[in-house]
């Protein structure tokens, strides 16, 4: 037990000297032109979920992907948001709650598709759930703004993880909008999913998909 420890201490040291977090008020970059970057950003492709298989990131390469999503927008520091992980057999038991509701919420949906409510966990070894948890703020930071960094924290997470070698999908689907799963995710009344992030190793390559035309969605704003 004490290697094993010993080498988990190896690999996280390891870690935080490859990408070590800035000390606080160090004095940091305002830009920095970065081409790799760029072209990283530039074909930036969510995976499917069920595109996945294991291994998903270690505890190493996970505390790197929170610890860059968590470098998202915050106004005022008020960190609204948080994270929860599903892992092992902690997915198939969120699954079993998952057809449970379902079941009830669709009594003539058949068998098969109360299955493939079961193991939608299943399909990534790893699936992080981002809460957002907006915070009371006596300096009046609108809870719009708490939110926004919430959905901030789910596109750096989805950078941070492919980055890692890891393909990753943003996903809500219903069980984000579900009263008596928030009960079982044991959410406050004022939090919500902000969605879940599946990630795993890509079984297969992603195509392009149709994207904005951006000159259209652009204007110049006149008085």
């Amino acid at each position: 037990m004490g290697d094993t420890m010993n080498n988990e201490d190896m690999k996280k040291t390891k870690t935080m000297a490859m990408y070590p977090p800035p000390d606080k008020c160090n004095t940091l970059k305002a830009a920095d032109a970065n081409p790799s970057v760029l072209k990283f950003l530039s074909q930036r492709r969510s995976a499917l979920a069920r595109a996945m298989a294991a291994p998903g990131p270690t505890a190493q390469e996970l505390e790197l992907i929170l610890r860059i999503a968590a470098r998202s927008p915050d106004h005022r520091k008020l960190c609204p948001w948080r994270f929860l992980l599903f892992e092992g057999d902690a997915r198939a038991e969120f699954g079993d709650h998952l057809a449970k509701i379902f079941q009830e919420n669709n009594p003539n949906m058949t068998s098969e598709r109360i299955e493939h409510e079961r193991t939608r966990f299943l399909r990534a070894p790893l699936v992080v759930g981002v809460v957002s948890s907006p915070k009371d703020c006596p300096r009046g930071t609108p809870k719009w703004e708490q939110e926004l960094s919430a959905g901030a924290v789910c596109m750096n997470m989805l950078l941070a993880a492919r980055a890692s070698g890891f393909a990753a999908q943003w996903l809500s689907e219903w069980y984000a909008f579900d009263g008596r799963i928030n009960g079982i995710l044991k959410l406050e009344k004022t939090e919500r999913m902000a969605g879940f992030i599946y990630m795993g190793k890509a079984t297969e390559n992603p195509s392009e998909r149709l994207r904005p035309n951006v000159p259209n969605l652009t204007q110049s704003w006149q008085n």
